[in-house]
Formats: structure tokens, sequence, C-alpha cells
């Protein structure tokens, strides 16, 4: 059975766009939208430092800025939980690095790597 597209609202540069299936259209509306994640600073011992939004295409390695202070992303985890047969998203969780630990982390693994 063939899908048929379906022509959403004109862009601003004069054109129409496409998108053939619900998924697209979704994820067209919600382009600009931010998710919320649980951020953890994972230097001894770890701090809570609160639930923030961040766009939803972070990654590793990424700076981010927490209440003026600049952060190294370590970790991106999202967790599902199986809820009526189906596995819905649950949480999302960055663990971060302040800059100057990050820093500090890569050096002193340098310097194991050539020993």
């Amino acid at each position: 059975m063939a899908m048929a597209s379906n022509i959403v609202a004109p862009q601003k540069a004069g054109g129409f766009q496409i998108c053939c299936r619900k998924r697209d259209r979704e994820r067209e509306r919600n382009r600009d939208q931010h998710d919320p994640y649980k951020v953890i600073e994972i230097t001894p011992p770890p701090k809570n430092l609160g639930i923030r939004c961040f766009p939803p295409n972070l990654q590793c390695g990424e700076s981010v800025t927490i209440e003026g202070q600049a952060y190294t992303i370590s970790a991106v985890t999202q967790r599902y939980q199986l809820r009526k047969g189906k596995y819905e998203p649950s949480e999302k969780r960055l663990d971060v690095l302040s800059e100057g630990r990050y820093i500090l982390n890569l050096y002193l693994q340098n310097l194991f790597e050539k020993s």
C-alpha cells in the first residue's frame, strides 16, 4: 500500500515542504524544542546540578554552561521503561565534568598511555 505525501505549511523561502511520514512532520515541528536532562557532575563525590533543558542532539565532548560555569559532557544516557508492552523514554541524563577537570583527565590519560 502506498503512503500519500502531506504538504506542510509554506516556508519563508516561498516553497512548500513535503513530509511523507507522520514522524517527519513531528520532527520538524519539535526541532526548536529543548528536552529536560538530569545533570550530574561526576567528579567525586557526584553532585546533582538539577534538571536543565538542552537541545536533544547533545553529544559527548560538547561544552555547556550551567549557572555561569562551563562543563564538558562526559556521557549522555537515555533510559527507557517497559510500559504496556512498549519501551517508552523515562529519563535523559547528562554526566558532566568541569572544564578544568576534563582537561586534567585528558592530560593524565595521555601521560599514562605514553608510559
